[in-house]
């Protein structure tokens, strides 16, 4: 996973993560996509687990909802961190 984002061209991570709503747009679009392909919404949100710890370790927020999410991923341990994250794939999803 953690491979794959460190794929991602430069300028395509800076354009998604520089703004919170195009942020979210893709993320949605990911969701999606992951939904039609037939994953529940545990293995959602273990995904989305893993894309929050890497953005965590690797990516500095460039935004105040960013630092926010950043700041509620640290404060929260394991079991909170799954429940941020089925709230974001809900929050994409609506």
């Amino acid at each position: 996973m953690e491979e794959d984002l460190n794929k991602v061209n430069p300028e395509k991570k800076e354009e998604i993560l520089s703004n919170f709503s195009t942020f979210k747009l893709y993320l949605g679009k990911k969701v999606a996509r992951g939904k039609k392909l037939g994953l529940s919404e545990e293995q959602l949100a273990k995904t989305a687990e893993m894309v929050a710890n890497y953005l965590a370790k690797n990516e500095e927020p460039r935004n105040r909802e960013e630092n926010l999410l950043l700041a509620l991923w640290k404060s929260g341990n394991k079991e909170q961190q799954h429940a941020l994250a089925h709230m974001l794939i809900n929050m994409v999803s609506e």
